[in-house]
């Protein structure tokens, strides 16, 4: 692939989506478990996957690299562990690179918050920004993994920048936390947001569900959205269906652009009316 042929965001199931722009290929938090099969979210917790993938992970392209929002077992699983090839690159939290080097990953970069890493080929960059996030609410965020939001921006051979994407990790709509991305990133052109209403114990809200996904669309102001990482296992409380419900209450149904498991997301997008 070169230029803009083929440029997409193509939606695998969970969190897992394959972008391809200005040449490079990139894979999010890799989930290849099928369904019936459990990940494992840590303190002897489970989840059960209730869709199968769109793709089996022998069936990748070669990657650039791996950007993992954070380990947990739906996002890195140990299909991805054990079959992923041990040279790629993978761009995550500082936790989850000491995790993956251990495992063998050796070329794993751990960002902190606003913390960048560029990759280069022929037809420009893309430089990786980590951004903040939080997991869960008050002291249980402590509990749970480190997890990191990202901005990928693709430039072209000169520098110029050409599209900027953003992917929101799993995250809790706090505006306290998360108001300094649109200072940073005012113009987003997609932004892919982590739903779901993920409960652990029943009871314990640690992903957006979709009264918060559409208030993180409103403060973040992306041109389109595409939501991922909502039905795909028994932890998850809010369907896609709220987060759409919400969105035309906020007046912004118009940027929601949504992919079944498979379908991919032409990049760059047509621009939405603000």
């Amino acid at each position: 692939m070169s230029g803009h042929e083929t440029a997409g965001v193509r939606f695998i199931g969970n969190a897992t989506t394959l972008i391809r722009y200005n040449g490079f290929t990139l894979l999010t938090d890799p989930n290849f478990l099928h369904r019936g099969q459990r990940a494992y979210l840590g303190y002897g917790l489970t989840s059960r996957r209730l869709t199968e993938p769109a793709l089996d992970i022998g069936q990748l392209p070669p990657l650039d690299a791996v950007v993992l929002s954070h380990m947990h077992g739906d996002h890195w699983d140990r299909v991805a562990r054990g079959a992923l090839d041990k040279r790629t690159p993978i761009i995550t939290t500082p936790h989850a690179a000491r995790r993956l080097r251990r495992q063998g990953f050796s070329r794993a970069t751990g960002l902190d918050v606003w913390g960048q890493h560029q990759l280069s080929n022929g037809d420009g960059t893309v430089t990786i920004t980590a951004l903040p996030a939080k997991h869960a609410p008050g002291l249980a965020n402590l509990l749970l993994p480190p997890v990191m939001g990202s901005m990928l921006e693709f430039s072209d051979p000169h520098g110029k920048p050409d599209l900027r994407l953003h992917i929101s990790g799993d995250t809790l709509m706090d505006h306290s936390r998360l108001s300094g991305i649109p200072v940073r990133f005012p113009d987003i052109d997609v932004a892919i947001v982590h739903l779901g209403g993920t409960k652990l114990l029943g009871a314990l809200l640690v992903t957006m569900d979709g009264e918060q996904g559409a208030r993180w669309a409103h403060l973040v102001n992306p041109r389109t959205v595409v939501p991922v990482h909502h039905e795909d296992y028994t932890v998850f409380s809010s369907p896609l269906d709220d987060f759409l419900r919400h969105m035309e209450r906020a007046g912004l149904s118009g940027r929601v652009h949504r992919l079944a498991p498979g379908e991919s997301c032409p990049l760059p997008v047509q621009p939405v009316k603000r």
